[in-house]
């Protein structure tokens, strides 16, 4: 008997308890966070651009005399993932830039080939770097001259041989005259090309 009144009154102070837990309002409970201002953020589209981040009405213009081919410098050797250094003082040449920094001596790119290159993309206003293949994998161009890329590539990777690098200075009107993603429109792309492997069209 002294154990059945035992678990009858343990029982019986469970239940107290449990009634006193569901008494509780939600404004009675304490906060689990530390810090409830911290916990509202501007959703992604408020949230106003850094300043590590320039939007493209706050860049400046280039200014200065036009900029001469061996004004843009490229390091690193070829076969290895150059870094295009953009310069200041200067503004960019009417027209395709083209020059050979290192001579292939495989296969010539010729329209209607199909080429294999790596390249590096820099923009001329904000001296970033856009893009690179070599992190990932070569891209192919294939019917160069005709080929679904923008016409400074159409123009600018005939005469490449294989294992060459070329330097390409590409004006809006040949590039993103519009803008492309996060490419102001009347950008100067500035490419650095590598031809991995030339086949004929």
């Amino acid at each position: 008997m002294r154990t059945v009144g035992r678990t009858a009154l343990a029982l019986a102070s469970l239940l107290s308890a449990g009634l006193a837990l569901t008494a509780c309002t939600a404004s009675d409970r304490p906060s689990t966070l530390t810090n409830t201002a911290s916990a509202t953020v501007p959703a992604p589209e408020e949230a106003a651009p850094t300043e590590a981040e320039p939007t493209g009405a706050e860049l400046a213009e280039p200014s200065g005399p036009p900029c001469e081919e061996a004004q843009y410098q490229v390091s690193g050797a070829a076969g290895e993932e150059p870094t295009i250094t953009v310069p200041t003082g200067c503004t960019p040449k009417d027209g395709l830039v083209v020059r050979d920094l290192t001579e292939g001596t495989g296969p010539e790119i010729r329209p209607g080939s199909t080429a294999t290159i790596n390249y590096v993309l820099a923009t001329f206003r904000d001296q970033q770097t856009r893009e690179s293949s070599w992190g990932s994998r070569p891209f192919e161009v294939a019917n160069v001259g005709q080929a679904q890329v923008i016409e400074g590539w159409n123009q600018g990777l005939v005469g490449l041989k294989e294992g060459g690098r070329r330097l390409l200075v590409v004006p809006p009107d040949l590039g993103y005259p519009q803008g492309n993603r996060d490419i102001q429109p009347g950008e100067t792309l500035i490419f650095v090309v590598d031809a991995v492997a030339v086949q004929e069209g």
